[in-house]
């Protein structure tokens, strides 16, 4: 395992970890939550599958997150996630692992951007894991958390962590995206994971993104998990379907 800080496009460091496997061709960049970090449970457990099947993988913290990258999570937003996953990809053009098409896994936000890249780039991609992933600002609004988004945008931040209030312009931004406008383009393998308790990207998101895909697809849901898959039961039961659909896609 090496850490490694490069410049993103607005000269930010960003710190990414790679996992070479020398005698490998196949590669997996794997994209985090808002707020998250490339260190927690769920993303070392997507990292662990793809390395038992011979993978490089690529993990790295955004900015504007609370990991090791710059930047402040008042600040964050789908643009600054996405762009630096594109700018992390686009560094690793000229290393000696690099491969294409390559895998791609992310979860919330990281899903989000993840499967915009493979929308926009679809000739790159052999197979993507959007897990618990975001569909689009539009759906996101319409759930009962945004019930009074016009007291939130007066206030002017949409929560609080760590002493950090994020900004509402996240919402501004994140109503630009919607992953139902180019559905078409994902033809390549697709796997859908989420919680059965997820209140933020709920199976029924899931299950309209899932159902306007095209045919290589496949969804899978965590019983008695919330948004993020925490217990050990859990983690175990999607390191279980990462590793059944790694093989299948192979």
């Amino acid at each position: 395992m090496v850490k490694i800080t490069i410049k993103n496009r607005k000269n930010q460091n960003v710190v990414i970890i790679v996992e070479e496997n020398k005698n490998s061709n196949n590669l997996a960049f794997i994209a985090h939550e808002l707020s998250g970090c490339k260190e927690q449970p769920h993303i070392e457990t997507y990292a662990d599958a793809f390395k038992e099947k011979g993978f490089t993988v690529i993990r790295f913290d955004t900015t504007n997150t609370f990991g090791e990258s710059d930047g402040d999570y008042a600040d964050a937003t789908v643009t600054n996630y996405y762009e630096d996953l594109e700018d992390v990809i686009e560094w690793a053009k000229d290393k000696e692992w690099y491969r294409e098409p390559f895998w791609l896994a992310g979860h919330s936000l990281g899903g989000i951007t993840i499967a915009l890249y493979s929308q926009k780039y679809p000739e790159k991609i052999k197979a993507i894991a959007p897990t618990s992933t975001v569909v689009s600002g539009k759906l996101s609004i319409d759930l009962p958390k945004y019930e009074n988004i016009e007291e939130i945008k007066k206030r002017g931040w949409i929560q609080e962590k760590r002493g950090v209030k994020l900004k509402y312009s996240h919402i501004e931004d994140r109503l630009k995206y919607d992953l139902l406008e180019n559905v078409n383009k994902m033809n390549f393998p697709v796997m859908l994971m989420v919680g059965s308790l997820d209140k933020s990207t709920p199976l029924k998101h899931q299950q309209i993104l899932f159902d306007k895909l095209p045919d290589k697809k496949e969804i899978y849901v965590i019983e008695g998990s919330e948004h993020t898959f925490k217990k050990e039961e859990h983690l175990k039961q999607v390191k279980k379907i990462f590793l059944d659909w790694i093989d299948l896609n192979l």
